[in-house]
């Protein structure tokens, strides 16, 4: 059982009270035992996972710093590593392999006889996985000092806010927060509430409600064809943007009350492009943690290879990103997709280059961002249908039976009416500075009320137009 949006409300507004009311001395015992109920709220035991890879990564960040030998530091290095790599082998790669091996003995006609397991996958566990390898990584190589208060390093790989979705933070950014005294700041507070406010709408009544349409359509793609798949692809474009950068908003913005700064996690992708570009863009720690502790090191091994070195990185950090992304082949084609456009980008970078000389910016510019989307939507199949044989059947079934293009958009104008809604809602909220600026320029007076009715909009639409059912988040899953 997770919280639903209105159980989060109150659990932000109950813990961000406390930490103002509660001197600083003791607000990481408060924020560290909320986080543990916020946790444990899905499954209690679970717990027990976080707790064994904190202790273990905060004695080897110590060990990493204090020791002089270098074969004990790669051994303290390993020990973490292993231990937050193993977490995520039993508890959501065991089944996947289990898979696997049986369907290899069966070619040769023998029979697998390692056991199954039956557990839920702990929410958010490549997440907090992935922030407490990069406190280590980073004590290993002298960026960090290791964190000598017990609570406060739980306390990093345990905030509430970015728990279970991110972003995926380094010590650097937020160790150091902990640290310092909050003082209750309005501007902080009416920030962070503005942000959430946005990010419940982009969850609750852009991502929710396309969702209704995306699953029934995915559950048994066989039975759709034609407008209908490429509606429900569409669709799914902005759902899962919508749903991440939504959690990213809200985390964002409950930090923010607190006085707390977390990274940036997205940076409007669908304006990318090329698909080079959309990764810097989405899920920027994501790709920010690859890009530092695996295509790099990668890089820097094989540099000796020459422009087969990026290659071959591109296409061993995007394979290992599909599967991070979920256990299952159709992460690991989403994956290499994305890996194998970026290669040929790499590849082709000079003539690309020499041929956006030859045609209008404007032109070359639009044509990009539109073939990156297209291509994105495209991959998002596999990252969201249930199978490879169901993508395959929504490939196989898009070209079937387009005559109905105009049924379908009259049926679903409610649901289509949401996307230019949010574009809307979108733009004005990437150019609010020139916004303000021209507001002001030419009717100061009511610049106040502008806003507090663009804010009014948002709440007006979360309560009239919100899916308020139990939807977790999309990459709550991961």
């Amino acid at each position: 059982m997770l919280f639903n949006s209105i159980e989060f409300i109150v659990f932000f507004i109950v813990v961000t009270s406390l930490f103002y009311l509660l001197p600083h001395r003791v607000r990481w015992v408060m924020l560290l035992l909320a986080s543990c109920f916020f946790y444990m709220f899905f499954k209690p035991e679970y717990i027990l996972i976080l707790l064994f890879t904190i202790i273990v990564d905060y004695y080897a960040g110590i060990l990493l710093e204090t020791t002089q030998n270098p074969r004990l530091k790669k051994q303290s290095l390993l020990m973490s590593l292993v231990a937050n790599i193993g977490v995520l082998a039993v508890f959501k790669y065991y089944n996947f392999i289990n898979d696997n091996i049986t369907g290899l003995c069966s070619l040769f006609g023998a029979t697998n006889h390692i056991p199954y397991l039956r557990m839920l996958l702990p929410i958010g566990l490549s997440f907090h996985t992935f922030q407490a390898m990069s406190y280590t990584l980073e004590v290993y190589r002298g960026h960090h000092k290791a964190e000598r208060h017990f609570g406060i390093y739980a306390l990093y790989v345990m905030f509430y806010p970015q728990l279970v979705a991110g972003p995926i933070e380094r010590p650097q950014n937020i160790l150091y927060q902990f640290h310092e005294k909050k003082v209750f700041n309005r501007d902080n507070l009416v920030a962070g509430l503005k942000l959430m406010l946005f990010g419940f709408f982009k969850k609750i009544v852009i991502a929710d409600r396309l969702s209704n349409y995306v699953n029934l359509v995915y559950k048994d793609p066989g039975h759709y064809h034609g407008f209908q798949l490429l509606t429900a692809m569409f669709f799914f474009a902005f759902q899962i943007y919508c749903d991440f950068s939504g959690y990213t908003d809200i985390a964002l913005g409950a930090a923010k009350c607190m006085g707390f700064t977390l990274m940036k996690n997205f940076n409007y992708p669908f304006l990318s492009i090329n698909v080079t570009d959309f990764w810097r863009r989405w899920h920027i720690s994501l790709s920010t943690w690859f890009n530092d502790y695996l295509f790099t090191p990668i890089v820097v091994a094989r540099r000796n290879w020459g422009k087969f070195a990026v290659v071959f990185a591109i296409f061993i950090t995007f394979a290992i990103s599909g599967l991070w992304h979920g256990a299952a082949w159709t992460y690991v084609v989403f994956g290499l997709l994305n890996g194998l456009a970026m290669i040929y980008e790499f590849l082709t970078k000079k003539t690309r280059k020499n041929l956006s000389k030859k045609i209008p910016a404007l032109i070359y510019t639009r044509c990009s961002i539109l073939l990156t989307f297209m291509f994105a939507c495209v991959t998002w199949v596999f990252f969201r249908a249930q199978s490879m044989g169901d993508a395959f059947t929504v490939f196989r079934n898009i070209p079937v039976n387009l005559g109905g293009t105009w049924q379908v958009f009259y049926e679903k104008a409610n649901y289509f009416a949401l996307i230019p809604a949010f574009i809307g809602i979108e733009w004005i909220w990437r150019n609010k500075v020139k916004v303000r600026e021209a507001v002001i320029a030419l009717v100061p007076r009511f610049y106040t009320t502008l806003g507090m009715t663009y804010y009014s909009v948002l709440l007006w639409g979360i309560i009239v137009w919100g899916e308020f059912g139990n939807k977790t988040f999309i990459y709550f899953q991961f």
